[in-house]
């Protein structure tokens, strides 16, 4: 069966790979602003980075539900924010552990 033969059945990943790769983002600018603006070390940064941009998705999800009366707050939304969040986690730690030392 090829793919353009699979039945359509309403669900769409699209949203929810936009949803994590923003968090990715939203995630690396709070590292990098946390990093070189406020001077924090790395691991405190990634640490406040992957904190606020989580936090930030539970509750803008959280605000849909209460302010809006045409969205509505989804569960999966959250975890593929926080898979966002998580990837950025990783990109950070595989980047600082294969840069090169200074002597």
């Amino acid at each position: 069966m090829k793919l353009k033969e699979m039945p359509d059945v309403g669900i769409s990943n699209a949203d929810k790979v936009f949803h994590s790769l923003t968090y990715l983002i939203l995630a690396l600018l709070w590292y990098s602003t946390f990093l070189f603006k406020f001077k924090m070390p790395s691991v405190k940064a990634l640490i406040y980075s992957a904190l606020f941009s989580t936090i930030f998705g539970i509750i803008i999800e959280v605000l849909q539900g209460m302010v809006t009366v045409t969205r509505k707050p989804d569960f999966e939304d959250v975890i593929a924010n926080s898979v966002g969040v998580l990837l950025a986690v990783v990109v950070v730690l595989v980047y600082n552990r294969t840069q090169i030392k200074k002597l």
